[in-house]
């Protein structure tokens, strides 16, 4: 089991708040914690550890470059609220501003950055496209046949077994009540809108819920008649023991993602790989998920039958109220990690930095990631339960977007106007006859 740090949970247990929010990933702790900031009353409930789960369990990348650009405008916003953090929490979350840098073997990728750039700069990002020998005089040691690179020096890294610990328990020290080992069964609705929820422990009433339970949020949605498409990608990534220094940020290299972490080693895995296991859920949305199915399935997903056919958050499930649901059958997802992917990245590592060709895996590990059909993520109150706001779908990139993500939906549940343009992230995208684009540079 992956080791994250220790969040106490608050005492007591109070049965009314302005806003509950559901899921103690990045994005339910930011959210927690910005109307926290705010003097709104609000309980954060998770069904098994503050980041436990994928917000534990990812690469630790804070980036903005790369973004598809209905992201983009989120992820500056996101980057700016993680350099403010650490001194705000009074407590180290591991965000280094340490910039994060591509090299390629291949030149459609640098046109690929050039096109990219060229309309991020309409939003206002930049970053700095690199020829091979600027590439290679950031990286002396790498052996590969660079053709060129990208820089983003505001881009950093966090860590994320420190991160969502740390947001959670600045928001209790602001007010907010946090309570762990606690499961949310389903909503409580009352004259045509969400009132409360009913928990394991109990009934909680409140305003406003805020769902944000990662690769739980589409079998919590079945549960109520809410169509959230989504399936979860499971993927594989280590963390080595102490290893002799390459990069200071972070490196996306032939085939390799690469994190320099605070303990001296480097967490590695390898971009865009991963299985998908046949299940109910997945079955249900597979036509949505085709053209992606397309693009990917040959080279980068294998599809298998697993145990989510019957348990777990892709499985087919009904409970009641009174019943113990699919979320404590499971307090933390903690799937398999893939040894292919694992052999792979670590030669993939090697190829380029002869220095690194002896790293020791110090732990491996893997983690569902919830993905919609065009990987943006669902931020979006829902018309059919007034009341409720999703917080889902962050298709790997929820870590990174995890604190813009917190002030956006602070602002929903608010009812404040957004900063930017929040359609694309809006449920109805995917019933309205909306065509979904195809991801873009994710």
């Amino acid at each position: 089991m992956l080791r994250v740090d220790e969040v106490t949970n608050s005492e007591g247990f109070s049965n009314r708040f302005d806003a509950v929010v559901i899921g103690g990933g990045i994005v339910g702790v930011s959210t927690a914690y910005e109307l926290a900031r705010r003097g709104v009353s609000v309980a954060l409930l998770e069904k098994g550890t503050i980041g436990g789960e994928q917000s534990g369990r990812n690469w630790g990348w804070v980036r903005q470059q790369n973004r598809d650009l209905y992201e983009l405008p989120l992820a500056m916003q996101s980057l700016r609220r993680w350099s403010e953090l650490s001194d705000e929490l009074g407590e180290d979350i591991g965000f280094r501003m340490a910039g994060i840098l591509y090299g390629t073997e291949h030149q459609s990728d640098v046109a690929q950055w050039e096109a990219w750039l060229a309309r991020a700069r309409e939003v206002g990002f930049n970053s700095e496209i690199l020829t091979a020998r600027e590439l290679a005089a950031r990286i002396p040691s790498g052996r590969a046949k660079w053709v060129g690179g990208l820089w983003s020096v505001t881009d950093g890294r966090a860590e994320p077994s420190k991160a969502a610990p740390a947001i959670a328990r600045g928001a209790q020290r602001l007010g907010a009540k946090v309570y762990q080992n606690c499961a949310v069964r389903s909503l409580d609705t009352s004259a045509g809108r969400v009132s409360g929820i009913w928990t394991e422990r109990g009934h909680i009433a409140a305003d406003t819920v805020v769902l944000a339970g990662g690769a739980w949020s589409a079998l919590f949605c079945q549960h109520h008649g809410i169509d959230l498409p989504a399936i979860n990608v499971i993927g594989t990534a280590l963390r080595t023991a102490e290893a002799p220094g390459v990069i200071d940020g972070c490196f996306s290299g032939p085939n390799f993602a690469l994190r320099r972490r605070l303990d001296g080693g480097y967490t590695i895995a390898v971009p865009g790989y991963g299985r998908v296991e046949l299940a109910p859920q997945n079955l249900r949305h597979s036509v949505k998920f085709r053209s992606m199915f397309r693009s990917k399935l040959n080279k980068k997903l294998k599809i298998r039958v697993g145990s989510s056919f019957f348990r777990g958050p892709e499985a087919s499930a009904t409970w009641c109220d009174d019943d113990i649901s699919p979320f404590e059958e499971t307090r933390v997802l903690d799937p398999q990690p893939d040894t292919e992917w694992l052999t792979r990245a670590l030669q993939n590592v090697a190829g380029v930095f002869p220095e690194l060709a002896n790293l020791r895996i110090a732990h491996a590990w893997a983690g569902a990631i919830d993905t919609t059909p065009d990987l943006v993520p669902v931020i979006s109150k829902v018309d059919a339960k007034p009341g409720l706001v999703i917080a889902s779908g962050f298709s790997g990139h929820g870590f990174g977007l995890g604190p813009g993500a917190g002030i956006l939906v602070s602002r929903l549940v608010m009812n404040e106007t957004a900063q930017f343009d929040i359609q694309p992230y809006e449920l109805g995208r995917f019933s309205n006859g909306s065509i979904l684009r195809s991801p873009e540079m994710m």
